[in-house]
């Protein structure tokens, strides 16, 4: 019960990391308030906002609701995120490239705006999710790299903003994860036969995990348990950074 009595808000709790994010929450004692575009059933005292993170007017709102039936926020995870088009930037369409960097990047913009001050009060903390590819790269992934690029860049500067008002502010960063957003990407590739082969091999510990081996960190860097890790981007990656990669 490493987070129980905390207040949780979690963008892109509806399905994928931020599914297995909620469930973990909730099994370690916090009280969990998901935003996101896809409906979702939460059975009280959680809560379920619909909003859409390109609309600042309704994260407002739905950051207004939170505090008004909790009264307090401990920790904003701001997990929401689209990884397609799988192309290469000059490929990238506008509508397409402003979709990934407003959910991916602005929706951080938004949720720290009209969270801040309650995080103030709480002594609260941020969590974002990124990507390995925010560090390393990606072929054919010009705007979901750039995009987590961004949020490793925000997660260091916030880190450092709000650490005067005791915020933590971290980053979790998965490579590959079994998710609905990866078995999309799969689809898009050239072989998506070979695909699950190679998921497997570009981790050094063999496999591509499913999302509870994410939210299992996440919850930790939520809880008091890291009350000393602030700016860190948190590789849950099984090693897929490390060494050689493996090919098709």
């Amino acid at each position: 019960m490493i987070l129980k009595n905390k207040i949780i808000v979690i963008t892109g709790g509806a399905a994928g990391i931020g599914e297995a994010c909620v469930q973990a929450y909730i099994r370690e004692g916090a009280t969990v308030a998901v935003i996101d575009k896809t409906p979702a059933t939460l059975s009280a005292p959680h809560l379920f906002l619909l909003a859409d993170l390109n609309e600042g007017s309704a994260i407002q709102q739905a950051i207004t609701t939170i505090r008004q039936t909790y009264g307090r926020i401990d920790a904003i995870h701001n997990n929401a995120g689209i990884a397609s088009p799988s192309k290469p930037l000059h490929e990238t369409g506008e509508a397409e490239w402003e979709q990934v960097m407003n959910v991916n990047v602005r929706g951080i913009y938004y949720t720290t705006r009209y969270g801040i001050e309650a995080l103030k009060a709480s002594r609260g903390c941020i969590l974002n999710t990124s990507s390995m590819v925010g560090e390393i790269g990606q072929e054919n992934h010009a705007a979901y790299a750039g995009s987590k690029g961004a949020v490793n860049a925000l997660t260091k500067a916030m880190a450092l903003d709000y650490a005067k008002d005791g915020i933590r502010v971290n980053a979790v960063a998965p490579a590959g994860v079994w998710t609905p957003m990866l078995r999309q990407w799969r689809l898009e590739q050239p072989n998506p036969g070979h695909i699950e082969q190679y998921l497997n091999n570009i981790h050094a510990l063999g496999y591509c995990p499913e999302a509870s081996v994410i939210a299992d960190v996440c919850a930790f860097l939520l809880s008091d348990n890291a009350r000393f890790i602030t700016g860190a981007i948190m590789p849950v990656s099984g090693g897929a950074e490390l060494g050689y990669k493996h090919s098709l």
